[in-house]
């Protein structure tokens, strides 16, 4: 398979959060996206792995993605190791995706940064002839952070995702055991940093489609300069 799109998240649900208005607007156009989540998310307090792999096939679809897998890190120990960077640029020699979305280099969750190493560094790996692993040599064209958990940093640029937001807040709301805990037994109920986790996504999403003169958008960084060939049409304006 061909991805136009592939998604790299440590967790399931954290691409639905970061940037899944972003895949359903590629994949309305489209593109084939895909998300590839690296661990089962089995050190949550709330849920099992199997409950949140149904939960995230759920959102798959909701998401129109076309491809969705798990790679099999250990949840709260994702690193950049020979072993997981090898078996990631298996992967991505098997997709082939032209664009690849990581996390941002810098979070508050180790899994979130080592994630963005890992994801950059297989990527990288993945285009090396003589690296012992199947599949041929590819590296992807195009190489994006998706920023959303680190509000500080200045985007380099923002998507709309206006039209997509509806169906973004459902996909992530479709995982029930994160973002709907249960109201009954309180004695049960821990309150977590997730409690406000999706509230707070759906104010940067606010936040960042306001800069750009929208109702909601998702932030992005990419390291290298960005390419203009018309400065009349730009889009957002200055004052």
């Amino acid at each position: 398979m061909n991805l136009d799109l592939l998604a790299v998240a440590a967790h399931p649900d954290d691409a639905e959060l970061t940037c899944g208005g972003t895949l359903l607007k590629m994949a309305q156009r489209g593109y084939k996206t895909g998300i590839l989540d690296l661990t089962a998310g089995e050190m949550g307090t709330r849920g099992t792995p199997e409950i949140r792999a149904k939960e995230a096939a759920h959102s798959a679809k909701l998401l129109a993605v076309k491809w969705r897998g798990t790679l099999g890190v250990p949840d709260s120990d994702v690193q950049p190791s020979r072993q997981h960077k090898l078996r990631l640029a298996a992967v991505i020699r098997q997709l082939r995706p032209k664009t690849v979305i990581l996390p941002y280099w810098e979070a508050r969750h180790p899994d979130h940064y080592h994630a963005s190493t890992l994801g950059y560094e297989a990527c990288f790996l993945a285009g090396l002839k003589q690296l012992p692993i199947q599949g041929e040599a590819y590296r992807p064209f195009k190489i994006l952070y998706s920023s959303s958990y680190y509000a500080d940093v200045r985007p380099t640029f923002v998507v709309d995702i206006t039209a997509q937001y509806a169906q973004r807040r459902k996909a992530i709301l479709a995982f029930a055991s994160q973002f709907r805990p249960s109201k009954s037994g309180k004695k049960n109920n821990v309150h977590l940093a997730i409690d406000r986790l999706e509230a707070e996504m759906n104010q940067l999403a606010r936040h960042y489609g306001q800069m750009i003169g929208v109702d909601y958008g998702e932030p992005f960084l990419q390291k290298e300069l960005m390419k203009v060939d018309d400065v009349v049409k730009m889009e957002v304006r200055s004052i």
